[in-house]
């Protein structure tokens, strides 16, 4: 078979290149602002690199905004721990145990991805405000949860229905009810979907600003994405800090995705193709 000429590689990987350098300029320039002095903000034209660099940034996100990245930080976690308890044993319902209805259940969490985060958060404020949940995070990992769970639920279906039967089998024969099979069997074999559920969880949770407005403002513990909408009210004119903060919030989201990557990509193909 022949491979294809070198000049039409060429000009393709040339082209992804300078796609790639568009899409990821506003990235560098918030490194390039974050190390810039204030003095230095307003020139023309803009230095492309920091030429006078400065932590000034860095250490007043440190002075200001560690309380908001520790409460982002715990929301995360408590939402992943959530969607992965709830979502893990509905997929494997679905995948393997066939309940009826499950063809309504699925539609359903189709339909429930589709319904605008402002009417959740609507809902959400009523029902906190009786409860005594608002400015909470419980509250918050709750809310967040609603948006993961029906598309954890729907990668673990389809994740799990590749899971050969005569596994499951195999393991009934020994004894094993369908609560020890999903513990001893399914569960291990679903560690990209747990990691690709855990890891959108994550994000989502992380990034949320919707529901940490309207569920958590104004209250002791709230959300990264918060604390740089109040930075930027606050400090509108320290671009270095703004920008410091935003580069901080990001490291963690982007860390974990790096390291998560194939995992992610296996679990999110998974039952595309089927043997």
């Amino acid at each position: 078979m022949n491979s294809p000429p070198r000049s039409r590689t060429g000009w393709k990987t040339v082209l992804g290149l300078a796609l790639t350098a568009v899409m990821l300029f506003p990235v560098y320039w918030m490194l390039n602002v974050s190390f810039t002095r204030d003095q230095d903000m307003r020139k023309s034209p803009p230095d492309l690199f920091p030429v006078h660099a400065t932590l000034d940034g860095y250490r007043a996100v440190l002075d200001q905004q560690l309380p908001y990245l520790g409460t982002s930080l715990v929301i995360g976690l408590g939402t992943v721990a959530v969607t992965v308890v709830l979502s893990a044993p509905a997929g494997y319902a679905l995948a393997k145990l066939r309940p009826r209805g499950g063809g309504v259940i699925g539609f359903l969490l189709l339909v429930a991805q589709m319904i605008p985060g402002i009417i959740m958060a609507m809902g959400f404020y009523a029902i906190y405000l009786q409860l005594g949940l608002l400015q909470s995070v419980p509250g918050l990992i709750v809310a967040d949860s609603t948006l993961a769970v029906p598309f954890a639920v729907l990668i673990f279906t389809a994740f799990m229905s590749g899971i050969p039967g005569e596994l499951l089998q195999a393991a009934q024969m020994d004894g094993a009810g369908p609560l020890r099979t999903f513990r001893s069997v399914v569960l291990p074999m679903s560690r990209n979907a747990v990691v690709t559920v855990s890891l959108f969880a994550f994000l989502w949770s992380w990034s949320d600003f919707v529901f940490a407005s309207t569920l958590a403002g104004g209250g002791a513990h709230e959300p990264i994405t918060l604390g740089i909408y109040h930075y930027i009210g606050n400090n509108n004119q320290e671009w270095n800090a703004i920008m410091a903060t935003a580069v901080v919030a990001s490291l963690p989201a982007t860390v974990i995705l790096v390291l998560a990557q194939r995992y992610v990509a296996a679990g999110v193909t998974a039952g595309a193709v089927k043997d």
